[in-house]
Order: C-alpha cells, then structure tokens, then sequence
C-alpha cells in the first residue's frame, strides 16, 4: 500500500523555505544591528591647518569585528536551517536543497540590509568634511556605524551571502549522503525488495 502524499506540494515548500529564511534573515539583521560594535573615529586640525582623521585607538579592529559576526549568525542560520529543512522528509531531494540554498542568499541579503538600515538610524552618517573646527576646538569625536560587509568589493560582499549559502547546501549533502535509502526517505517512497541471493530471488521468495 502506498503511504498518503504530503499535504504541501515540492513548490510550495520550497517556496516556504525560501520566505523563512529570508524573514530570518531580517531579524538577524536586527540582532546584529543591536550587538554590532560601533566605531569611534576623530576629526582634528592640524597646526598647520589641515584636516586628518583616524580611528581612536584599536576601533579599526570593529570593522572587521562587525562584518565576521554578520557573518558568523548566517553561518549559524545556514546549519541550523540545514538540519530543519532536512527533517521535512517527504520533500528531501534537489528542489528542497536549492530552496535552502537560494534561501540562505536572500536571507543574507535581507540580514544587511535590514543591519545597515537600523544602525545608519542609530548613528547616521559622520560628515566629517562639514563640522566644524577652529584654532580653539581643534578636536572632533564621531560614533561612526559597522559595516555589514568586509569590504565594498564585489569579492567581499559575495562572500558574507554565498559562503552561508554553500555551509547550509554541505550540511544538507552530509546528511543526504549518511542515508541508505536511494530515496532519502522522501515521497513518493520506493519499495524495497531486498538484496538478491546467489539465485538471483530476493529473500524470503524461495518456492
């Protein structure tokens, strides 16, 4: 007898994996925006009447801080997701796996844009050119946003939303292929007749 179909289609659930992650996505981004340290930076005039600015003491480390713990709650929400998606048994297989992936993308995507919204809000934008600085107040202190990337190269911002992506699609592949079953256990279940003997008859099927 043939076990009952799932109630949700392939393309619908993988079409659910792909919003879920994203809405994660989004309240990652709020969650780093909240524990993303900030960097604190200084605007002075020189003697001779030029601007300089720099980065108080060790604050230029937060840039590279604030990018890898973005980084380090996609790669949380990639094998967390992982291991999730991969309980939905009767859909386990290529669609579902893609879905994770591309999910995980959009969810980064979503989780810096969502970050960079929220502290831009919380600090805005230092206008360092524009303050101003005389013989008098020569010092300026700015509270400047983190970055949600590790640079503003193409390479960089590929990285923060392609290598959660690959960390969930190799947790999936580990568990698909610690699983006996050719089917992965997914629907519809293929029957198993057991391993043919010498006589070439399954076990159990001698006259």
């Amino acid at each position: 007898m043939t076990p009952p179909g799932p109630d949700r289609s392939r393309r619908s659930a993988a079409v659910a994996v792909v919003v879920g992650l994203t809405g994660c996505g989004a309240v990652l981004g709020a969650v780093w925006a909240a524990i993303a340290p900030s960097i604190h930076t200084v605007t002075a005039l020189t003697k001779a009447g030029d601007r300089v600015d720099a980065f108080l003491g060790k604050e230029s480390d937060n840039l590279f801080v604030a990018a890898a713990m973005l980084l380090g709650l996609l790669a949380m929400l990639a094998i967390v997701s992982a291991v999730l998606v991969w309980q939905w048994r009767a859909h386990r297989g290529p669609v579902l796996v893609t879905a994770l992936w591309l999910g995980q993308v959009t969810a980064g995507v979503a989780a810096a844009g969502v970050g960079a919204v929220l502290v831009h809000w919380r600090y805005g934008t230092p206008d360092h050119l524009g303050v101003p600085l005389s013989p008098q107040n020569r010092v300026h202190y700015f509270t400047e946003a983190p970055p949600v990337f590790l640079g503003h190269g193409p390479l960089q911002i590929a990285v923060t939303l392609l290598l959660p992506a690959a960390l969930a699609a190799l947790v999936y592949a580990l568990m698909a292929v610690a699983t006996p079953r050719d089917d992965l256990g997914g629907w519809p279940a293929e029957l198993y007749g057991g391993v043919p003997i010498a006589d070439g008859t399954a076990p159990g099927h001698r006259a």
